[in-house]
């Protein structure tokens, strides 16, 4: 839905103001509104959603930004139910679910029981060609490992070398991370990112001995969840349940000030008085309102830019399961790519491909060499019948190391500023889940006791 549209007539100053339109920002509004209080909501960007995008061609649903959520995580869930969504629930098609990886020149698929980079089935990994048997040896041993001193944060790249070894940092880790943060293990924080394989090793010493201990047992419950006419339509149905109760306005925050009371936020070259502001933004962005170390703090955490090109193609998948993640060592452009009618009933016609492609960075990519590359990787045919292109520059935070302290520092320092409230995927979790909670803890500190 487009920013700018007055959705209700409401009473200025209002007592909150939320900066940003994202899912955080939207959630805030959401539970505010569903407490009987009124937001605005100041976002320069032409539509509500932040990087939800869903767009319907030719009889595709194609996501140009995140196409689900994990099941494991209720927040995102919940407030579907609320919104009587539930019906529009659908779950993957966990029984076709299996990646490949592409190593020296071929496509290997990736074995059971991989938890993350955690092998927890002997005969899956032992037949498989992903890993030489030097590191399937380490693996082995490394079940045997015992608790050693305390580590401090460090390097999921590091981590996993001293567990496994190198190569399962450069075909397991390095993949599943590009694909899944956008981020290099050399830089991501294990405590941040992996934080539960961060705990086993200090109770067990071993990772595999720790996750088999661990293991839940098998539910059922599928991997990913999202709604049959795309997460847009969750924005939608949450812009409809705030309508009397939010205003959106496409306008910049320019600045934040303290005023006896509250705060006043200049956008649109006027000042807006309010009790509450939540900065719902990426932490740069919020950073720029705000000044002394706080500010610091939330500039110094990082962002990755990327691209998802989406194509679509007559004929089936010209590959079995959910898609396939490319290596550092092996990569030309393409990061990863989402066979989005496998994974996910009815997003794609029968009898037809929607490939969703990641790429890094901010470059305009080359159509024809991307589809070049799916039928060098893939053995995609044809020409593809359409493409759609999306850009989402800075928009994933990324948990360095020393992340957790960092984001210690600075909620001490926003409660020192009563009304000052802050959400999104820079602070303790990258997922939709993850935006909507802290929307939702921000507007319940909002609303007290």
């Amino acid at each position: 839905m487009p920013i700018g549209r007055r959705l209700g007539n409401l009473p200025h100053p209002s007592p909150t103001i939320i900066v940003g339109a994202g899912i955080s920002g939207l959630s805030a509004a959401y539970y505010l509104a569903r407490a009987g209080q009124p937001s605005l909501i100041l976002d320069p960007r032409p539509r509500a959603g932040g990087v939800i995008q869903t767009e319907r061609i030719e009889g595709y649903t194609i996501e140009g930004g995140p196409d689900s959520f994990l099941a494991a995580k209720p927040e995102a869930r919940a407030m579907i139910r609320e919104l009587g969504l539930d019906s529009e629930i659908v779950a993957s098609n966990d029984h076709q679910r299996s990646t490949y990886i592409r190593k020296r020149g071929r496509m290997v698929r990736m074995p059971d029981g991989l938890m993350m980079v955690v092998p927890t089935k002997i005969m899956p990994m032992a037949l498989s060609g992903l890993l030489g048997w030097g590191t399937k040896a380490r693996m082995a041993l490394e079940y045997f490992r015992r608790p050693g001193a305390p580590h401090p944060d460090r390097s999921i790249a590091e981590f996993i070398r001293d567990h496994y070894g190198q190569e399962a940092v450069d075909y397991l880790a390095e993949p599943l991370l590009s694909g899944v943060y956008g981020g290099d293990p050399r830089d991501l924080s294990v405590n941040s990112v992996l934080p539960r394989f961060a705990e086993l090793e200090k109770r067990y010493g071993s990772l595999t001995r720790g996750v088999l201990a661990n293991r839940p047992k098998q539910s059922g419950a599928p991997l990913f969840q999202t709604l049959r006419g795309g997460l847009g339509q969750w924005v939608d149905a949450i812009l409809g349940a705030v309508r009397d109760k939010c205003e959106l306005r496409q306008q910049r925050a320019e600045a934040v000030e303290r005023v006896p009371g509250g705060f006043r936020i200049k956008a649109g070259g006027q000042w807006l008085e309010t009790l509450h502001v939540v900065l719902a933004c990426e932490a740069y962005n919020a950073a720029k309102l705000l000044d002394g170390r706080l500010a610091e703090l939330l500039n110094g955490i990082a962002y990755s830019s990327s691209v998802v090109v989406a194509l679509g193609y007559f004929g089936p998948p010209p590959m079995p399961g959910f898609g396939f993640l490319i290596p550092r060592k092996e990569r030309r452009r393409i990061v990863a790519c989402t066979w989005v009618g496998t994974k996910f009933p009815c997003r794609a016609p029968q009898g037809t491909t929607l490939a969703r492609c990641f790429l890094s960075g901010e470059e305009e990519p080359d159509i024809g060499a991307v589809h070049r590359e799916l039928q060098d990787l893939a053995g995609i045919r044809g020409e593809p019948q359409f493409h759609r292109i999306y850009r989402w520059p800075r928009a994933m935070a990324q948990y360095g190391v020393g992340h957790a302290q960092r984001i210690a520092e600075i909620e001490e320092l926003a409660a020192r500023v009563p009304g000052l409230h802050l959400a999104g995927n820079a602070y303790s979790g990258i997922g939709i889940p993850d935006c909507v909670r802290t929307g939702k803890q921000a507007a319940e500190k909002i609303l007290g006791p």
